[in-house]
């Protein structure tokens, strides 16, 4: 699967909204969280271009993720993919993408991820452990990959 990775723009703010009220409809369903404006106002209130990237596929959007500073790390946010690109691995590649960049800063890695969301495995997969939850986030780290450097 062919894809790229570009900053977003202020123009971008609708269609990212419209994709997490998609995305995350299930699961806010599941949880009795879903309401229709809140789930797109959320967005809207926290998006920041300067910190979100596009991701597209053969030039179309297929989703996108956010990774901005606060408290010492890096939160990564936002991360949606379109449904009909989920289940591909291309969340786990530009997963891979993402966390090559925060290890080559040497950053801790922190995000929060709802309660009984599929997302959590890939999550895990890539490092990320529990770090607290309440009975609707599970909110996890991962620490710098230090593997490939040199001594």
């Amino acid at each position: 699967m062919g894809w790229a990775l570009r900053p977003a723009v202020t123009a971008d703010i609708e269609v990212v909204a419209e994709l997490r009220a998609e995305v995350m409809r299930a699961d806010l369903e599941r949880l009795g969280r879903y309401d229709e404006h809140r789930v797109r106002q959320r967005l809207r209130d926290s998006f920041s271009p300067r910190h979100t990237s596009i991701i597209t596929v053969e030039g179309d959007l297929a989703g996108c993720v956010t990774v901005r500073p606060a408290r010492g790390r890096q939160w990564l946010e936002h991360f949606y993919l379109a449904p009909h690109c989920q289940g591909r691995g291309l969340g786990s590649a530009v997963l891979r993408t993402v966390l090559e960049r925060t290890d080559t800063q040497g950053m801790t890695v922190a995000l929060n991820v709802l309660q009984g969301s599929a997302a959590r495995r890939l999550y895990e997969r890539h490092g990320f452990v529990v770090e607290t939850q309440d009975p609707v986030d599970v909110f996890m780290v991962r620490p710098p990959d230090r593997s490939d450097r040199v001594a």
